[in-house]
């Protein structure tokens, strides 16, 4: 059958609307539609748990801590990733100075939500409590990760920080009593200085030093007084070197090897000591030659040095020496681990991928 032209007219209009300019820019709109974001999804709490953690409020409130205890614990049986109901959990062993099930509340709160910042400050407490003042540290180092600006966090850092330093500079004074009963004055005074670099001015290290400086000065003087010529240049050497008198230092090491060429003491362990330190001078003033020249001849005497060998591996590459650079930094590698020791190892394999780098490169220009 035909079509009514009153059906035609109606199907010309609406292709007319579709035509429009107005129309274009609406379906161009329908086929690349703008997407507007999804709200988050919020996970509810279970309504069953909260109304018991509101129970275990209302028991803390009223100071009844293991009620409140068991009503937090049945809350996190229905569910465990709430961290409020480990943290409230927390408190409340803390009120019952419980600290060892402090600690685990606290754990489980962070093991919940390791966002949640309060958790961090749970352990610590808990830590605190059990006198672990380096592990309390970690934690609260952990919780400002999260939150570097917390005012709890950062107060109790520094409260432990202040506790910790109170305590090393007791343990040195009891050391330093030990000491001086036991008649070592040298070890005590060394002992006391330490302590005052922690705590300068307090009573009791000043009264301590007051009796062991004299005795201590004493020995020194007449311990000074037995030195050879070589000895008392070495030892002066040694204290310019402390204060990075670096030019002295080296003046006093080359009359000390000096006095000891005269004695024929040249492969003594004094003669070793002074090259080495010398050595130490030289590299700190950028002489690589005689870095270079002072660590062979350590070297001479002892082949395995590892402290000369990295200097004259450090000489060499300041030098662009690298081919005899990267052999020193291998033998101290193929050495045992515990004779170089973590740091030393760490420096030379870091020198040694940065030399064999550079001489391949050597090796490609040429």
């Amino acid at each position: 059958s035909s079509v009514p032209s009153s059906a035609f007219r109606t199907d010309c209009f609406s292709f007319a609307r579709l035509t429009t300019p107005s129309a274009t820019v609406k379906s161009s709109q329908a086929i690349h539609p703008t997407v507007t974001p999804r709200p988050a999804t919020t996970i509810m709490p279970n309504a069953q748990a909260e109304a018991i953690k509101a129970e275990g409020n209302a028991f803390f409130k009223a100071g009844k801590y293991a009620e409140a205890i068991e009503k937090y614990n049945a809350a996190t049986a229905i569910d465990d990733s709430v961290p409020a109901y480990w943290s409230n959990m927390a408190a409340c062993h803390e009120k019952l100075g419980n600290y060892e099930k402090m600690a685990e509340a606290g754990r489980s709160c962070i093991k919940a939500d390791k966002n949640f910042v309060k958790g961090y400050f749970r352990l610590a407490t808990a830590q605190k409590g059990m006198n672990d003042l380096d592990g309390c540290i970690k934690t609260l180092e952990s919780g400002l990760a999260i939150q570097s600006s917390n005012p709890d966090l950062k107060k109790m850092k520094k409260d432990i920080a202040e506790l910790q330093r109170g305590e090393q500079v007791a343990s040195y004074c009891r050391k330093a009593d030990e000491q001086m009963q036991g008649g070592d004055i040298a070890g005590a005074y060394k002992t006391l200085g330490l302590a005052s670099r922690l705590d300068a001015g307090n009573p009791d290290i000043e009264r301590m030093m007051s009796k062991v400086k004299p005795r201590y000065e004493k020995m020194e003087a007449q311990r000074k007084a037995g030195l050879s010529g070589a000895e008392a240049h070495k030892e002066k050497g040694d204290e310019k070197y402390k204060n990075a008198n670096f030019e002295g230092a080296v003046e006093e090491y080359t009359k000390c090897l000096n006095d000891l060429k005269k004695e024929g003491k040249e492969l003594s362990e004094l003669a070793l000591k002074a090259h080495s330190n010398r050595a130490a001078c030289y590299k700190q003033i950028s002489n690589f030659d005689g870095t270079i020249e002072d660590c062979t001849a350590v070297l001479e005497i002892d082949p395995d040095n590892v402290k000369a060998l990295i200097r004259r591996a450090q000489a060499f590459e300041g030098m662009e020496r690298y081919r005899f650079a990267l052999q020193d930094v291998k033998q101290v590698l193929s050495m045992p681990y515990h004779k170089v020791g973590k740091q030393n190892f760490e420096l030379c394999n870091m020198m040694q991928h940065r030399l064999q780098r550079t001489v391949n490169q050597l090796k490609a220009m040429n």
